[in-house]
Formats: C-alpha cells, sequence, structure tokens
C-alpha cells in the first residue's frame, strides 16, 4: 500500500516526515501519468504544482481556509489529497470533473474555469470573512503566470492592496519559459539570505516598526522627511536588487520569493510567512510544467497542458487520428487569406495554437496578435484596427466570447466595425463540462444590432463561409464551428437566390423530390415539415427527415448557411410548410428558432414553429454524444416529437392540411347555419 493511498483528509498529510512527503510527491506524479495518459486530461499543469498543493494543505485549513483555483484545470492534486482518488472516469459522464466541483467536495469553491476571475472571488470571500468577524480564517489563491495577463485580475489585486487587514494569499504558480530559476552555489546562498529577509519583512513587528519611524521622520521637518525618502529609496532598491517586485510593491503588497516551487521545504515555509504576516500578501512560486515525467518536458508546445490517450511510456498518442479538425480547416484557410491580402490580421488571447492561428503566423509573424487572456481587449483592439484599415480576425473559444460582448456590442457593432469574429468549440464541446460548452454564443449574438452569423456545417462551408466573412467591411461577422473532427461533406441540392442551401427534400415515400420543384417543395404540394439545420447539425437533421418519411411525412431540409441576417427565402418556405423546426446546438431561449419566429410573424406567416436546441440549464460532462443524448438532441427523439406535432398530438400543433382546413371550415358553417 502506497502513501497515496493513506490520504483521505488533507490532515492526513501533516503526520508525513519530509522524506515521506518527497515519497508522496513521487506516488503522485507516477499516479497522474498512469491515469491521465488513459483518460486524457490536463497532465502537464498538474505535474508542476504536486509540491505546491501539499505544501497548501500543510500550512492551511481546507475547508475552513479557502482554497481557490484560477481555472481549476491544475486541480488534480488537491482532488488527490481530499479523498478523490478515483481518476478512471476522469472528465467522462459521471466521473470525476477536470475542474473543482461543488458537487464533489466541500474543498471545491470556484468551478467556473474561466481564467483570471480567482482573484475577484478571493476579494469577496476574504471580504466576507472580515465583516462576519472571522479573522482566524484565511482565502488563498493560485493563481498561473498566464492568468495574470487578464486585467480583471489586476482590478481585483487593486481592491485586495487596498486593505491590509484582510487575510489573503496569492500563489503565483509562475511556468512560464521566460522565468528560469538560477542555479549555482552563489545562486542557493543568495537564495537563502532572501528568505531570511522575507521572514523578517513578515514577521507583525516589521510593518509596526516601519510606522513608527515613517510617522516619526515625516513629523520632523525638512530634515526629517528628506531622510525618510532617502531611507525609502534605499530600502526600495534594495528589496528590487534582491527580488525584483514590481507591481505587487507599487499596490502596496507584500511579496515574497521567487521560490522554488518544487522544493516543499522553501514552499512550506514561505506560506507560512505569508499565513503569520495576517495581511494581503503574494508568495511567487517557480515550477516546471510537465515536472517529473520526461515525454511533457520534451514537448515544445505546452509540455502536455492537455492530452487524449497516450502512451505513458512515450507520451505518444494512441487514439487513431480521425478526420480532420474544424480548427485545423480553419488554421488552413485563414493562412491562406492572409496570404491574399495583407489588411488581414489574427487575434486571439493566450490560445494561438489552440484556435489555429499558428499556421498563419508563421507565414506572417508581425500581423498575428497574442494579448493574453484579454478577451474583451482583443475585440476592442480589434475596432481600433478597423479603423486603422485593417480587418481583424479575432479567434476565441466560443464559451470566452461572454467575456468581450460589451466590446462587442458597443466598440464594434456600434461603430460598424468590419472585423470577423471565429468561435472556435461552439456548441455541446464535451468532457471540459459547463464552463466549457460553447452554448450560449448564438442567444448572445441575435441581439447585436447588424450582425452577420455563418454556421458552416462541413469543411466545405467553413471555407466558403469564412471568405464572405472577411469580406464584410461595414459591420462585425462571426463564423462557429464545433469542437473535434469536421464530419463528411454535406451536399446541397439547391440554392436559393439568397444563399440558403437546400440539403434534401423527402415525399412520404422516401423518395427525393422532383429536382424541378421550387424550393422548399413547390408551390403546388405543400410539405410537411421544413428542417431548419444549424451549422454542424445538418447530419442530425437529415437523420430526422429519414425517420419522417418512414413514418410517411415529407420534409426539406435547409442549412441558412448565415442564420443572420435570417435570408427571406427561408421565411416564405416556412410559408408553405405544416410546420418548422429548428434544430441548433445553442441554447434555444433566444436562440436561432426565437429569432426565425419573430420574423415569419412578421411577414405574416402563421405556420407553427419548434425550437430544438439546448435547454437553460449547466450541462454536466460527458462525451458530446452523451450530453446531446441527455437533453434530447437524437434524431429518434427529434422525428418522435415531430411526429406527433404533425398529428395533433403535441404542441406545437403543424398546420391542418388543405384538405383538412377545408372540412373544418364546412363544418363550422354548418355548425352555424344550425344555430
Amino acid at each position: 500500500m502506497g502513501l497515496l493511498e493513506t490520504i483521505a483528509h488533507p490532515q492526513d498529510l501533516s503526520r508525513l516526515t519530509p522524506a515521506q512527503l518527497e515519497k508522496l510527491a513521487a506516488e503522485i506524479r507516477d499516479f497522474l501519468v498512469a491515469n491521465v495518459s488513459r483518460t486524457g486530461g490536463h497532465l502537464g499543469p498538474n505535474l508542476g504544482v504536486v509540491e505546491l498543493t501539499l505544501g497548501l494543505h500543510r500550512v492551511f485549513d481546507s475547508p475552513r481556509d479557502s482554497i481557490v483555483f484560477d481555472t481549476g484545470h491544475q486541480s488534480y492534486v488537491h482532488k488527490l489529497v481530499t479523498g478523490r482518488q478515483d481518476f478512471s472516469t476522469l472528465r467522462q459522464e459521471g466521473g470525476l470533473s477536470g475542474y473543482p466541483e461543488r458537487a464533489e467536495s466541500v474543498h471545491d469553491i470556484v468551478q467556473s474555469s474561466h481564467a483570471s476571475s480567482s482573484l475577484s472571488w478571493a476579494d469577496g470571500i476574504s471580504k466576507a470573512r472580515k465583516l462576519r468577524g472571522e479573522d482566524d480564517r484565511w482565502t488563498v489563491v493560485v493563481v498561473g503566470d498566464g492568468a495574470l495577463t487578464g486585467g480583471m485580475a489586476w482590478e481585483a489585486i487593486n481592491n485586495i492592496a487596498a486593505d491590509r487587514d484582510r487575510r489573503v494569499v496569492i500563489v503565483v504558480n509562475d511556468n512560464g519559459r521566460s522565468y528560469a530559476p538560477t542555479i549555482g552555489g552563489l545562486a542557493d546562498q543568495l537564495a537563502a539570505l532572501r528568505a531570511g529577509i522575507d521572514r523578517v519583512r513578515t514577521a507583525p513587528a516589521y510593518e509596526g516598526t516601519l510606522d513608527f519611524w515613517k510617522e516619526r521622520l515625516q513629523n520632523g521637518g525638512v530634515v526629517g522627511q528628506f531622510a525618510y525618502k532617502s531611507l525609502h529609496a534605499t530600502k526600495k532598491g534594495i528589496k528590487d536588487w534582491w527580488a525584483p517586485q514590481g507591481l505587487f510593491e507599487d499596490l502596496g503588497m507584500k511579496y515574497i520569493g521567487p521560490i522554488d516551487g518544487h522544493d516543499l521545504g522553501a514552499v512550506e515555509d514561505a506560506l507560512g510567512q505569508a499565513r503569520r504576516y495576517q495581511g494581503p500578501v503574494i508568495v511567487h512560486a517557480l515550477t516546471e510544467k510537465g515536472r517529473g515525467y520526461a515525454p511533457a518536458r520534451a514537448d515544445e508546445a505546452d509540455q502536455f497542458h492537455a492530452v487524449g490517450v497516450i502512451n505513458p511510456e512515450t507520451g505518444m498518442p494512441l487514439e487513431k487520428p480521425g478526420a480532420r479538425s474544424w480548427t485545423s480547416v480553419f488554421s488552413e484557410e485563414i493562412a491562406a487569406i492572409a496570404d491574399e491580402r495583407d489588411d488581414i490580421v489574427g487575434i486571439t488571447g493566450a490560445m494561438t495554437i489552440p484556435v489555429g492561428l499558428h499556421t498563419m503566423a508563421a507565414r506572417h509573424p508581425d500581423r498575428v496578435f497574442d494579448v493574453g487572456i484579454a478577451e474583451q481587449h482583443a475585440v476592442a483592439s480589434a475596432a481600433g484596427m478597423a479603423f486603422g484599415g485593417l480587418h481583424p480576425v479575432v479567434c476565441l473559444y466560443a464559451t470566452f466570447l461572454n467575456r468581450a460582448f460589451d466590446q462587442l456590442l458597443m466598440d464594434v457593432a456600434l461603430h460598424r466595425a468590419g472585423i470577423t469574429l471565429v468561435l472556435d468549440r461552439a456548441g455541446v464541446t464535451g468532457p471540459d463540462g459547463p464552463s466549457h460548452h460553447g452554448m450560449w454564443d448564438l442567444s448572445l449574438l441575435q441581439i447585436v444590432p447588424g450582425l452577420h452569423l455563418a454556421a458552416p456545417r462541413d469543411a466545405d462551408t467553413l471555407r466558403e463561409e469564412l471568405r464572405e466573412a472577411v469580406a464584410i467591411d461595414d459591420a462585425p461577422s462571426v463564423v462557429r464551428f464545433s469542437k473535434g473532427s469536421v464530419g463528411p461533406a454535406v451536399a446541397a441540392i439547391d440554392r436559393t437566390g439568397d444563399g440558403v442551401d437546400i440539403l434534401a427534400r423527402t415525399t412520404p415515400n422516401g423518395d427525393t423530390a422532383d429536382d424541378d420543384d421550387e424550393p422548399g417543395g413547390g408551390t403546388d404540394r405543400a410539405a410537411d415539415v421544413l428542417l431548419v439545420s444549424v451549422g454542424a447539425m445538418s447530419e442530425l437533421a437529415l437523420d430526422v427527415s429519414r425517420r419522417l418519411a418512414d413514418q410517411g411525412i415529407s420534409s426539406t431540409v435547409i442549412d441558412p448557411r448565415w442564420v443572420l441576417p435570417v435570408a427571406e427565402s427561408v421565411v416564405a418556405m416556412a410559408a408553405r410548410h405544416r410546420i418548422v423546426v429548428v434544430i441548433e446546438d445553442g441554447v434555444k431561449a433566444g436562440g436561432v428558432g426565437s429569432r426565425l419566429r419573430q420574423h415569419m410573424r412578421a411577414a405574416g406567416v402563421d405556420t407553427a414553429l419548434n425550437e430544438v436546441g439546448l435547454p437553460v440549464e449547466f450541462l454536466a460532462h460527458g462525451s458530446r454524444s452523451q450530453v446531446l443524448a441527455r437533453v434530447g438532441l437524437t434524431g429518434q427523439q427529434i422525428a418522435q416529437d415531430t411526429v406527433a406535432q404533425v398529428l395533433g398530438a403535441k404542441v406545437p400543433y403543424a398546420r391542418p392540411l388543405p384538405a383538412d382546413a377545408d372540412e373544418d371550415r364546412t363544418a363550422q358553417s354548418r355548425e352555424s347555419d344550425a344555430r
């Protein structure tokens, strides 16, 4: 039985000797490599915070002390020492979340997993503790150096630093390559001396002594004030020589470090000093992403930040390469467009590779800008670039669009700026859970005046619609696509004059309608169901169409391509069908279906419409297919509901067939005559 198996609660760590803690750290790394290689997940970040996490739980008393992880992808070690050691179904339906999850443990607090927000949580928690008189409880934040590129983090630090009585410890996990720890005998001596200085500076008596002499000297006339300024400048210069503190010191916060984040003794000593200080403190820890795992350390891209199923010995993927990803198709096409147009620039927020801008960056390095975790700045900056004569392409995960909505509305749309937003991982993303599903964008974007919104269904339409998007220079345009592999090409059998693709027309016996029929099934023969497919839902819509045909129900399947603005031909086709079913992978409240209904009513079209999409809920993690099945987005369920609506057994009821309508009018006339 290993040491890890004996840890059921953080307090169990207190009984371990230094030698046992080193052994435990090695066991944890072995555990992470063995388990995450089977399920996939965030491997590199967690290998880098083993000692840091052990130190946190030995110095602080969770859950009485609140430990907050920024983004949370580095919380696997925290899960292990808080009693969650079954990683067999990590990030799978019914298994452990890949992020902190309140439903799993009282030790988990923030589960949103969007970067740079943890410090605001710490500000709020510590304020609440102070107001409630709970001065013996600490709030601890573990924030990566990357998250400090987000402006929200500095807004919070500014507020935390303003109150010197708050029990807040900010642990900066610095694993960036620009900050490498020094080595050698002299460096070791300096590190030991710096640790001694930090202990003095965080002692409670230190601040009292400083305040006493500051007051005495400043009240001592010109000579005293000059002496104070001279001594203060000397003190600041010496501190910056031992350990550069920059903005932290300017904000008035105590700074400890930098320390070796893999030296458990140094970690505990620094955290202990921070705890004893009883005010806001920054602890700066230098760590290595992928620590202890050679394949991760050798990975130049991101030290195995996130992996799929891999061979634990080699780090090589075990899953066979599938179809091409949506991201790779975009990556090639935007690079090709940039080759043709020198006004095209790319912008992203700390995700050049994940969103596919690396290909363009390799060819045009001066035209791709990574602004850090700063989506608001990215979009507002894009508005300025558009004003300057460029066409910016801002690439984000769909879930992070939420953070930049105000800038899209007021800085871009209000000014009719010609920028293109490319939203990767739109819709249900799967194993990363509720904070990473890109399910909100279709509803959010509906209310932006003048916006053009495209949802490609396959690789060919992605290329086509991206080129159409960057041709729009007087309004924002958006192109959204799913996570993972792009499906097979879905050919259209026709296209309307305003760009709507007709994917299929089926008769009750399942045959394809004649090619010379007008779009939507012709004017002489009204089809039963108009299926409006949004983006990657085209295969699902075609499956529903086939199932309806088996039940004797005719249908037309269309892909609007551009769901905003609403095409007139879609409204016209809706008028020629008994019911419209809109299938989308965003929340159906305020989504594409809702917008189409409004246009239909404005045009006097009273055809029933059913919105089929995601509920307004936070959807738990699982595979994409599992999540879609859980909420009823399957061919079988949609077809069953539609059949019931066509038969008049379920609302919204389909319009009666023309013959049925005549019979109804005749019956009403007879009833009137009888009266």
